[in-house]
């Protein structure tokens, strides 16, 4: 049993909680049993660290004190189980693409990786200035879906022109001169922009779209919040699919 904060171990746990360590390594912590559940899954677990032994495990498991876990965790309340997990790999794009230019909120990027495996949109691509997939947040806003979806992190002004070499439609949103959503036949192939909470999408990312579109709303509103915006967009796109 591991009591101390000052082991070695813990010490090397606790600095997956920084970005510059998750990217050192290429792997990150999750919190509870439902995401270890959706991680054994998922085959991406390196170690589990919990208050008693998990039954018919293979995997190493540490047992630690409710002190350690409290340490480790990002919840209020901690809780009896955390794990240490390999990111996913990245894969060649394949499949409808949302593509994120500098989306900061890690609640909306959990929310759309939801909503992306829910309307099968296979790849995510975020730009470099992106809040981070593995984020503590994130993480926990998924609830384990980003186990099933291609994430992606590339500057977007070199990855966007080679979509549309590939016979990508790459949309994006303009109240002024898009096209309106429920008129949009999306192809199979299709890449839709979100943009940055505060700013929207960049000119110069914009200017990269095939196509703008716009989603209709009572004019009392002026912008929907961009996880809003993603999910809608991708439920149309389901619907188009869907045979």
């Amino acid at each position: 049993m591991i009591t101390s904060l000052q082991n070695e171990k813990v010490k090397n746990w606790v600095k997956l909680k920084e970005k510059k360590y998750r990217d050192e390594t290429g792997q990150y912590l999750i919190e509870g049993d439902h995401l270890l559940q959706e991680a054994l899954k998922a085959n991406t677990v390196l170690e589990i660290l919990s208050l008693e032994p998990i039954e018919n495990c293979s995997l190493p498991n540490f047992i630690v004190t409710k002190e350690i876990l409290k340490h480790l965790s990002c919840q209020v309340t901690p809780p009896n189980v955390i794990a240490v997990c390999l990111k996913n790999k990245e894969q060649a794009i394949s499949g409808a693409v949302l593509i994120l230019d500098g989306l900061q909120d890690p609640g909306n990027l959990g929310t759309l990786i939801r909503s992306a495996v829910a309307f099968d949109v296979k790849t995510i691509l975020a730009s470099p200035d992106t809040v981070d997939y593995y984020n503590p947040k994130v993480i926990r806003s998924t609830e384990g879906m980003h186990f099933y979806v291609n994430l992606i992190r590339q500057d977007l002004q070199a990855t966007l022109p080679k979509l549309q070499e590939e016979g990508y439609t790459i949309y994006s949103t303009n109240v002024l001169t898009g096209k309106h959503l429920k008129d949009v036949v999306f192809p199979q192939k299709s890449a839709f922009i979100i943009g940055n909470e505060g700013n929207g999408v960049r000119p110069e990312i914009a200017n990269l779209a095939t196509e703008t579109i716009y989603i209709p709303m009572n004019k009392n509103c002026e912008s929907l919040n961009a996880s809003v915006s993603g999910s809608i967009i991708m439920y149309e796109y389901k619907k188009v699919q869907s045979p």
